[in-house]
């Protein structure tokens, strides 16, 4: 039995400018700002898919290892705000990404938020028609953004080429206020975008494979300014990651050979099928409790059961996605599912991809503490694993 240690349950300045500004070279500092890093631990931020390992500091810099893809978030929502942080790539064509008005957890079958991305690319990585390494801008994962100096898409384009290749630093300021965001890469505002939905919510930092440091981040809240509700991201509903994109960490099977920590996603490769299969947690719950998870059924023949077990074994309650209700709401093979389980009260409600099929259907006799687990038929992947007890 192998155990896991579950995460921690957490770019842009933009304030409205003329198109004048953005010849400015702006001031590196300003009153109002307070710093978003304490040097030595993570306070203030949470572990949303990656686990602690992910994360270092040294000499009061922050490390990201890069691995796995993921992302962590602030504690806290902004709306209106000035952020500024120093990075460097220490890996030439590195990854990685700063993201603002993002959700609480990651969206659907992917390992980063709904948000406005702000890009943190190394130069080697290259620039063509679709992206550059010198502050791209760009709404993701169903968020909104009208760019400015954009291609023909929702991605924004900066005016001039500023950042500084591995392993030099390089200077972010992000502005962002009443859904505009603007970033000025080393002293010069090149990057705006306008009408951003959501504009409340969450900053993330983004892990995307490339060892990243970052330093003197900062950030200054500006006067709130009313927002209409559906443009605030969602908001922490107490969601904490069941895996650790590391390793099967927190699990146990007797078929370890099939299943594959592959990144952000949990992998079952359908070598094999049957009762060795099964992936069950090492941790127990209260039987009142919300769980997600995403599924891809990679093939024609591929299933899989989502279930709680007491510590008799016995089946609490079972998803199965071949259930005709249940599959006629899932996606085509070979797309990824939402799959959102709550339990009150001995009463189960499910929703698949956001439509609800049941809502406190009486499962009987109440349990005490259950495990999860996931039951696989042919080629699945799972990901997203989140559990609120």
């Amino acid at each position: 039995m192998r155990h896991l240690t579950l995460p921690l349950l957490c770019s842009v300045t933009c304030i409205a400018m003329p198109m004048e500004i953005e010849s400015k070279v702006l001031a590196s500092e300003e009153d109002g700002f307070q710093p978003m890093l304490n040097g030595k631990d993570l306070e203030g931020w949470v572990l949303v898919n990656t686990p602690p390992e992910t994360w270092s500091f040294e000499d009061g810099m922050l490390i990201c290892s890069g691995k796995p893809i993921g992302e962590m978030r602030t504690a806290r929502m902004y709306q209106n705000f000035v952020m500024e942080v120093e990075w460097r790539h220490m890996i030439p064509r590195g990854n990685a990404g700063i993201f603002v008005w993002a959700d609480d957890i990651t969206a659907k079958g992917q390992p980063f938020h709904r948000g406005i991305e702000v890009q943190v690319l190394e130069n080697a990585y290259g620039n063509n028609r679709s992206h550059t390494t010198h502050g791209d801008i760009f709404p993701i994962h169903g968020a909104r953004m009208t760019p400015i100096n954009g291609h023909g898409g929702s991605r924004a384009f900066p005016t001039e080429e500023r950042a500084k290749p591995s392993p030099e630093w390089n200077h972010y300021r992000i502005e962002c206020n009443q859904g505009n965001i603007s970033l000025a890469v080393n002293g010069k505002i090149v990057t705006r975008g306008t009408h951003c939905s959501p504009s409340k919510g969450y900053i993330c930092i983004e892990s995307e494979g490339g060892v990243v440091h970052y330093r003197n981040m900062k950030i200054k809240r500006l006067p709130d300014t009313p927002v209409q509700p559906a443009d605030v991201a969602v908001a922490h509903r107490g969601f904490r990651s069941l895996y650790s994109g590391l390793n099967l960490d927190g699990w146990q099977t007797k078929e370890e050979t099939s299943w594959w920590a592959k990144d952000w996603t949990l992998a079952y490769d359908g070598k094999v099928n049957g009762p060795d299969t099964v992936l069950t947690s090492d941790e127990w719950f209260p039987s009142d409790l919300t769980f997600i998870v995403d599924v891809k059924l990679k093939d024609e023949d591929s299933g899989a059961l989502i279930q709680l077990v007491d510590k008799s074994s016995n089946v609490v309650a079972s998803v199965d996605l071949s259930q005709i209700g249940v599959a006629a709401a899932l996606d085509k093979t070979g797309r990824w599912n939402r799959i959102e389980t709550t339990i009150v009260d001995g009463k189960l409600s499910l929703a698949v991809n956001d439509q609800q099929l049941f809502v406190q259907k009486e499962l009987g006799e109440r349990s005490g503490k259950v495990a999860i687990q996931l039951v696989p038929t042919g080629t699945v992947d799972f990901a997203n694993i989140y559990v609120k007890d």
